[in-house]
């Protein structure tokens, strides 16, 4: 039983890490998206 709760913990924990580059990848996206835009305006 705790090896099953250990392998959650991780899975989880990878998951997490992964979503959190996710997050910083489509921020960093749109903010370029935006920098377009404002290029574009000018």
């Amino acid at each position: 039983m705790k090896r099953i709760a250990f392998a959650v913990l991780v899975f989880v924990s990878a998951l997490s890490a992964t979503a959190c580059n996710t997050m910083q990848g489509i921020g960093k996206d749109i903010e370029r998206g935006g920098q377009a835009i404002e290029k574009a305006a000018k």
